[in-house]
């Protein structure tokens, strides 16, 4: 009996028109990101609200976190790795109560860095991502509509090769790149150390999600550092660290990243003062830069950034190749592929 009805809810979900759900989820983000560029608050508000009511929202977030991003496997505090077809239909369903979600405590997961140090992945339960997938979908939208044009990390329809096309602008030949120079930042501990409530403020939702974004900030917090920190593991935790540093671009001609930086300096350009202003837009957040990673270089000297080489020649010719750090991984990869025994000659060959 039971096998029976785990088949007809296997068959019930996969004649679900995905296609057609994403286009109604489109539709209502559309509307909200209008709503928000027309400065119609009520109306934003509301339409908040109707994406976390529908049913295509719940069922996308449900498929997002369960079958399509790269963690799926990977379990909460309370050991879920997966779900059947009849506990995604109720996990959907009480994703209705969004308005009013407990978040669970999160599971850490150390990770190691390149300079041998640790950070902590911590990881919501399957259910919590559902819930922060679901909120993603209505907050996007919103904060979408007033993000800086040179902000790229972390945002849909954006990637690493619209920045490179950014510093190919600025530093080519025919934008005198060969007497410009970079200041390259880094802001220290970015996840782990921003401020609650620089997040709280400039957060786009109604009250009640606006209270459970703050119970899963909570989740996640060091005890050192009660108010600060925004999970690295969550869906949501990239999107609320832009909305938190969103504006630090205005300071002077830049392109960021996430928490990577850099600033495009001219040479009658103050290097210091600009600094200083960033530092300060960073106090507020309660963050502040790398002293290690930040540096000025001249743009003929090259800079890495966001895996790429860049450089002006001597000629004036803009130049960008992979990283030594990026070339060296791909080069163990391949390495990798070649002596494993698993893969036969003529996997190899190809």
């Amino acid at each position: 009996m039971v096998r029976h009805k785990i088949k007809d809810f296997s068959e019930l979900w996969k004649s679900i028109p995905w296609k057609k759900f994403r286009k109604n989820l489109f539709r209502l983000q559309r509307r909200l990101f209008k709503a928000i560029q027309a400065k119609d608050t009520r109306r934003a508000r509301n339409l908040q609200k109707l994406i976390l009511k529908s049913f295509a929202a719940r069922l996308l977030a449900v498929r997002q976190v369960s079958q399509l991003n790269t963690g799926k496997k990977t379990a909460g505090v309370d050991g879920v790795k997966s779900l059947n077809f009849k506990q995604r239909f109720a996990l959907a369903e009480r994703l209705l109560k969004a308005h009013d979600w407990k978040h669970s405590k999160l599971r850490e997961i150390p990770i190691p860095k390149k300079d041998g140090t640790t950070r902590m992945l911590k990881v919501p339960t399957m259910a919590d991502r559902a819930w922060q997938c679901l909120v993603k979908y209505a907050l996007e939208p919103a904060h979408e509509a007033l993000f800086h044009a040179r902000s790229y990390g972390f945002r849909p329809g954006r990637s690493t090769h619209d920045a490179q096309k950014i510093l190919f602008a600025n530093l080519r030949s025919n934008s005198n790149g060969l007497n410009k120079r970079i200041l390259e930042l880094d802001i220290e501990k970015c996840f782990d150390r921003i401020n609650h409530t620089s997040i709280m403020e400039r957060v786009i939702a109604p009250q009640s999600i606006k209270t459970g974004i703050g119970q899963c900030l909570k989740a996640g917090v060091n005890p050192e550092f009660p108010e600060q920190g925004t999970p690295q593991g969550g869906v949501v935790s990239p999107l609320l660290a832009n909305v938190a540093l969103d504006g630090i671009e205005d300071i002077h001609t830049s392109i960021r990243y996430a928490d990577d930086m850099v600033v495009i300096l001219k040479p009658k350009d103050d290097a210091d003062k600009i600094l200083k202003d960033i530092q300060e837009f960073l106090v507020v957040r309660g963050l502040k830069v790398s002293e290690k990673k930040t540096k000025l270089v001249k743009a003929t000297d090259g800079f890495d950034f966001l895996g790429w080489h860049f450089k002006v020649q001597s000629n004036g010719k803009f130049r960008c190749v992979p990283s030594e750090d990026n070339y060296k991984a791909f080069r163990k990869k391949v390495k990798d592929i070649v002596n494993c025994s698993n893969y036969g000659a003529r996997v190899k060959a190809m």
